[in-house]
C-alpha cells in the first residue's frame, strides 16, 4: 500500500515530537530501559505472516505519533522475537566470552542478575514471554534451549530467576511501579520510545501504509534521517490501530541488506494475566543472592534514550542529530595496547579488525559495525556514534 503522505508531513510530525517526550508512557512493559546503541538488533521475519494489508482510515504522522503517546496499555501477554545483527566479525566464540564477562562485570556476578543476564539481548536471536497487570505486575521470560530466565516485579519485590544454574536474584524498591535497575529493551515500545526522542529537524517521519502484526491491524510509522554521513537507513514502527501499542520495531542500515534491529510481538493479547503469572518463590536448593537498593546508584543510573551527554563519565557530544559523534578521553597513550607479548598479540588481534586512518589528529584504528563505528586514536582519545568512518575522522581532525 502506498504511502499516506510525503515527507512534507514530517514538519506536522516534529511538532508533535516534543510532546511525545514528555508524556506519559505506557506501563505495560517489564522494567526495562535501553542500550543505548546496544539495545539491539535484527532483520526478523513476523511469525504471522500478512495476508494482506488491512483497510484503514487515513492518519496523518502527527496523529500516528499522538496516538503512541497517549496509549496506555495496562494489560497484556505474548511473545516477542528480537534479534541483532551488527555485522561483527566471526571470533570463534570470543566475541561471547567477551560479552558475558563484561555483563557480570556490570552486575552482581550472579546469573540470575537482570544486569548482567539481559545484556545477551544485544547479540543474536532471542524468544521472549512477557506479560502485565498494572505497572507493579511484570514478568518476562527470555526462553533459551533447554532453559529459561525469568525476571518478575510483583510489587515492590523484584526477582530474578536463572532454571539452568538455579540461581535468583532478589531486591526490593519502595519506588513501586518504578524502574529500579538500568537495563537493556525488550520490546517494541522500549524501542519506539527512544527512536520517537530522535525525531527532530533532522528527520523525516511519514505514514508508510499499513501491515498484519500478530494478527492485529496497525500503521507503519516511518522515520528517516535527512542528515547525510548517518550510517542509519530508517526505521519503522508498527503501532497497533486500535490500541497505539508499537507492535513492532525495525531498523535498517544505509548500507541495506537485513534490519540491523528488529523487534516484534508474533502474538499478543489485551486480556488481564492470571495472578499467579507473577507469583515466584525460590525453588529447593536454588542459591539466592540478595540485593540492598542504592538510591543514589538508582537516581544516577541512565534511563531509556538517555544520550552520551547525559553520562556522568566525562564524554561529551560533537555534531547533533544523527550524526552525533561522542567523544571521551581514555587517559590510555599509545592507542591499542602493545606492551608486553600478550598485550602485543592482543593489540595485533584488535588493528586486524579494524581499520588504520590518519589525519590532523594524529593516527588511529576505526572498528565499524553495520550501524555503529569508533575510532580509537594512539593518544587514547574515542570518537563513536551511527555515522560514517569518514565521520569520524573528521570529528577528529576538528576536535584535534
Amino acid at each position: 500500500m502506498a504511502p499516506y503522505e510525503s515527507d512534507d508531513a514530517a514538519d506536522e510530525a516534529r511538532d508533535a515530537a516534543p510532546h511525545a517526550g514528555r508524556r506519559k508512557a505506557a506501563r505495560y512493559a517489564v522494567p526495562v530501559a535501553v542500550v543505548g546503541v546496544a539495545a539491539a538488533t535484527i532483520g526478523l521475519v513476523p511469525a504471522l505472516a500478512a495476508s494482506g494489508d488491512p483497510d484503514l482510515p487515513k492518519i496523518t504522522a502527527q496523529q500516528l505519533i499522538d496516538k503512541i503517546a497517549k496509549s496506555d496499555v495496562q494489560q497484556l501477554s505474548g511473545t516477542v522475537k528480537i534479534s541483532t545483527d551488527l555485522g561483527l566479525p566471526n571470533l570463534g566464540g570470543l566475541e561471547s566470552s567477551l560479552a558475558s564477562g563484561a555483563a557480570k562485570g556490570a552486575g552482581d556476578g550472579s546469573s540470575a542478575d537482570p544486569q548482567s543476564k539481559l545484556t545477551e539481548l544485544v547479540s543474536g536471536m532471542h524468544t521472549l514471554r512477557v506479560a502485565a497487570d498494572g505497572p507493579d505486575k511484570q514478568k518476562l521470560s527470555l526462553l533459551e534451549s533447554g532453559s529459561e530466565y525469568s525476571l518478575i516485579r510483583n510489587g515492590t519485590n523484584v526477582w530474578g530467576y536463572d532454571s539452568k544454574t538455579n540461581s535468583v536474584s532478589h531486591s526490593t524498591s519502595a519506588d513501586s511501579g518504578k524502574d529500579h535497575r538500568a537495563e537493556p529493551p525488550a520490546t517494541p515500545k522500549d524501542f519506539a520510545d527512544q527512536a520517537l526522542k530522535a525525531v527532530d529537524g533532522t528527520t523525516s517521519v511519514t505514514v508508510d501504509g499499513t501491515e498484519q502484526v500478530a494478527g492485529r491491524a496497525a500503521y507503519k510509522l516511518l522515520i528517516k534521517p535527512r542528515q547525510s554521513g548517518t550510517t542509519v537507513g530508517a526505521i519503522s514502527i508498527a503501532v497497533d490501530a486500535k490500541t497505539g501499542m508499537p507492535l513492532k520495531f525495525t531498523l535498517t542500515p544505509k548500507s541495506g541488506g537485513a534490519a540491523v534491529v528488529d523487534a516484534g510481538f508474533t502474538e499478543v493479547s489485551f486480556a488481564e494475566p492470571a495472578a499467579s503469572t507473577f507469583d515466584f518463590t525460590p525453588p529447593k536448593g536454588a542459591k539466592v543472592t540478595e540485593h540492598k537498593e542504592d538510591a543514589t546508584a538508582r537516581r544516577h543510573a541512565p534511563k531509556a534514550g538517555e544520550g552520551f551527554a547525559a553520562h556522568r563519565d566525562g564524554s561529551t557530544v560533537l555534531g547533533k542529530g544523527w550524526t552525533s559523534i561522542a567523544t571521551f578521553d581514555t587517559g590510555a597513550k599509545g592507542g591499542l595496547p602493545t606492551g608486553g607479548a600478550k598485550a602485543g598479540e592482543l593489540g595485533g588481534f584488535l588493528g586486524s579488525l579494524g581499520d588504520h586512518v590518519s589525519g590532523k589528529f594524529g593516527k588511529g584504528t576505526v572498528f565499524s559495525t553495520r550501524l555503529v563505528n569508533a575510532l580509537i586514536t594512539d593518544d587514547g582519545k574515542v570518537y563513536a556514534g551511527a555515522v560514517t568512518k569518514d565521520a569520524l575522522v573528521k570529528a577528529a581532525n576538528e576536535g584535534k
